[in-house]
């Protein structure tokens, strides 16, 4: 933790700087999780030690709860368990995964003092928990919570008062960090990580914070390397600058981001962004033609008519009528494409949405045209090192792959690339994953560009499982 300080932040309390210079990719620190668990809904289908998901996991053969890749993972992750394991025999059922977490923090917090590690930089009862800005509905809930740990808490642990546990469970309520499978696609968990903790806001940020699982293949877990986050330089950071992440998507509007922040961590965002309303004209734009713009009463209408457009988008998702999706946005985005900017939030979340059921329909070519959109729209908006448009980028180079669009499919996935690069770093498996497929496109682009006819009558042979044939004009 040379590379940090604590400092005072004006109007946001304590922080960290920078004691050194830092470049676009660079590693600042990373830190192990003091805990972390597996969400309630995931249990049984991602591993307790690991955080992968697997098709088929072992279980715990005491608690039937605990649930891991091999007897490798289990045993890796058995310092965690054990008391957690004997406690849920016990109480006769599972607690929910808010309670699993203060309970594993405390077990450890007894066993080994509240400075865990010499790279500590806080202890748990110096983070805020800001219980006393809770809501009404917000308080009923943690005393539920507390409620249901005490009775699932052995007497034969160590006893701890009402204001530690609550404290406990405040922090976990504003600085839990989502814990993602190995590939970083989907929340599968939550952790808290104390030195994280002591990062603070901005909507256009420094840093960002990616998961990395390390290697737990070893069959000695000795071997293992522990899951641990990486708090990463996003371009060039000064000595003595804050340092900074983004709690909030930035896509939101100025407005529901401090909503967002005021609701869930309980401070007012003064960043220049929201401050200033940076890139809100252009997230509620109107589409300009020949310097000519649309009424402000038209946008306004095509903003309305997209916004409830979208609810009933998300219904028919949720309902799995993924032709029923298709239909809502294509008749949406016919009446309001003419009206709205390619940077439109609401018009992007049609585009975003379409491409991705279009491609689960396998209709690549309709796919690609809306996510190459979707990315260009992005790109008016995110920072250029966002982890977001990286992913976005991603998604979009594999749909023009698929849709035989070579060209534009390569440019795309080593744009994402170059970005995943910065955020994520070169040993991440879906950094390695977009070499494979960086490398995989070249090939295909050279073949391309050397005979069209050949490249075309490959790929046709490849994806209908066939032998190629070949017709040679002499």
């Amino acid at each position: 933790m040379e590379n940090v300080a604590i400092f005072d932040s004006p109007g946001k309390g304590r922080g960290l700087k920078a004691t050194k210079e830092f470049w676009a990719g660079d590693v600042i620190f990373s830190e192990p999780s003091i805990s972390a668990v597996v969400f309630d809904s995931l249990s049984e289908r991602i591993c307790h030690s690991c955080f992968r998901r697997q098709d088929k996991l072992q279980r715990c053969g005491q608690c039937k709860f605990g649930h891991y890749c091999d007897r490798t993972c289990q045993r890796a992750g058995w310092a965690e368990h054990k008391q957690e394991c004997g406690a849920i025999k016990a109480y006769g059922k599972v607690p929910n995964e808010n309670i699993r977490l203060v309970a594993r923090i405390i077990w450890r917090l007894d066993k080994e003092g509240s400075v865990m590690s010499d790279m500590q930089l806080t202890t748990l009862e110096e983070l805020e928990d800001h219980i006393d800005d809770m809501q009404e509905d917000e308080l009923k809930e943690l005393k539920v919570d507390i409620h249901n740990f005490l009775d699932f808490w052995p007497r034969s642990s160590k006893q701890h008062t009402i204001d530690n546990i609550s404290h406990i469970f405040g922090v976990i309520n504003c600085n839990g960090f989502t814990v993602s499978d190995q590939r970083g696609l989907q929340a599968v968990g939550v952790g808290l990580f104390a030195n994280l903790c002591l990062v603070n806001h901005d909507c256009w940020p420094n840093c960002t914070v990616i998961l990395n699982h390390g290697n737990q293949s070893a069959v000695n877990t000795m071997f293992h390397s522990q899951r641990r986050i990486e708090l990463r330089s996003l371009g060039k950071i000064e000595e003595g600058e804050e340092l900074t992440v983004s709690y909030v998507d930035f896509l939101n509007l100025s407005e529901e981001r401090r909503r967002l922040l005021k609701t869930q961590y309980f401070f007012d965002c003064t960043c220049e962004h929201c401050k200033n309303h940076i890139k809100d004209d252009l997230k509620l734009g109107g589409l300009e033609v020949d310097g000519v713009k649309p009424t402000e009463e038209q946008v306004k209408e095509a903003t309305d008519y997209c916004f409830q457009m979208l609810e009933k988008m998300d219904n028919a998702r949720l309902n799995g009528n993924y032709h029923e999706v298709v239909k809502i946005c294509k008749d949406c985005i016919e009446k309001t494409e003419p009206v709205l900017a390619d940077t439109h939030i609401y018009q992007l979340r049609m585009w975003s949405t379409l491409s991705e059921v279009q491609a689960y329909l396998q209709f690549f070519n309709e796919a690609a045209e809306y996510a190459r959109k979707m990315v260009q729209g992005y790109m008016k908006l995110y920072h250029p090192n966002n982890a977001v448009l990286g992913m976005a980028a991603m998604r979009a180079g594999v749909t023009h792959w698929q849709a035989g669009e070579i060209e534009v499919g390569h440019g795309m996935i080593c744009k994402a690339y170059a970005i995943l690069m910065v955020t994520h770093g070169p040993t991440h498996p879906i950094t390695k994953d977009l070499e494979a497929m960086r490398m995989q496109t070249e090939m295909e682009l050279r073949m391309f560009k050397q005979n069209e006819y050949v490249y075309h009558s490959m790929r046709e042979a490849a994806l209908k499982n066939k032998p190629m044939q070949v017709q040679l004009v002499l």
